[in-house]
């Protein structure tokens, strides 16, 4: 393993990858604002710098899982960020779900420093994760890509060239819309199966057999029937990438009309504090708007 790996955001999803990354036996360096929470990567073998600048200058390969546009715009290019410890020839690869446009804007910023960047989101949730099974969905140079791609099989099993810079992060508001909508139509109709008295483990797993039968229904149906809506993916970074899909269908003049109804499903949940829970809570506004509620009915 001759490159050295660089990662900067170690939480629900970041932590898990990097452990896969030291079992596959990378060289692993890593920074958080919070270092005294990084000390379990320091025991399994990372090492942990004070800033991003300092982790840059040590990595040909610098990873980031972070929440939001922002928070990638400061790690790359803020005070002590990535810029200032990158050397010519390094790649930068993004796997956070952000903006399509300012990933195309990084992009070109980092060219100019003769820096790579790939947009490379993922799908699969903590689950997939951990066991190294994630959906990514990849924006960049080919060559680029091609290079990172044996260090992305560690991270996942189904792996996608999308295309230039952008498409990934494009990919994957597609992929969040989905389930978001998905989402939406299994809580509805577990909302009238429910109100019409019918069991719903049997609705689910009579619809699971049948057209009907989608990944969502599959996990997020038995999230709400249990009444488990600890995340996966929470809430509040669900309905941040609803509203870049919603902005990027508006700079193109697109109606999107069951994104914008499920981008209000989920502001509504963050309103009523639940933006730290699963997507699958979003159960809980249809129960309120039905005054019926359903989740957690077969939690034992």
């Amino acid at each position: 393993m001759s490159e050295r790996i660089g990662f900067i955001g170690l939480g629900i999803m970041g932590r898990p990858m990097v452990n896969n990354l030291l079992r596959a036996g990378y060289p692993i360096t890593v920074y958080g604002r919070h270092p005294e929470l990084l000390e379990d990567m320091h025991l399994k073998g990372a090492i942990i710098e004070t800033s991003a600048a300092r982790l840059a200058a040590q990595s040909d390969i610098v990873f980031t899982m972070l929440p939001d546009t922002d928070d990638v715009e400061s790690v790359l290019f803020g005070k002590e960020g990535l810029h200032e410890g990158l050397v010519a020839g390094s790649i930068v690869v993004d796997m956070s779900s952000i903006s399509p446009v300012s990933t195309r804007l990084m992009a070109k910023r980092l060219k100019r420093l003769d820096i790579d960047m790939l947009d490379a989101p993922v799908s699969g949730g903590d689950v997939g994760a951990k066991t190294g099974t994630l959906s990514i969905m990849v924006g960049g140079d080919r060559q680029i890509f091609n290079q990172v791609l044996p260090i992305f099989q560690y991270l996942g099993e189904h792996i996608v060239y999308m295309g230039d810079h952008g498409a990934g992060q494009v990919t994957k508001l597609c992929n969040n819309l989905l389930v978001a909508i998905t989402m939406a139509g299994v809580g509805e109709a577990f909302i009238l199966a429910g109100r019409a008295g019918v069991d719903l483990e049997r609705v689910r797993e009579a619809l699971l057999g049948g057209f009907a039968a989608s990944r969502v229904l599959e996990l997020h149906g038995k999230r709400i029937l249990n009444g488990d809506f600890e995340p996966g993916f929470k809430i509040e970074l669900h309905a941040k990438d609803m509203k870049n899909a919603l902005e990027v269908a508006r700079e193109m003049g697109l109606a999107l009309p069951a994104t914008l109804m499920c981008s209000g499903y989920l502001n509504a949940m963050i309103g009523r504090g639940e933006g730290g829970q699963d997507i699958s809570a979003m159960i809980h506004i249809l129960e309120t708007l039905n005054s019926h509620s359903i989740s957690g009915s077969k939690k034992n």
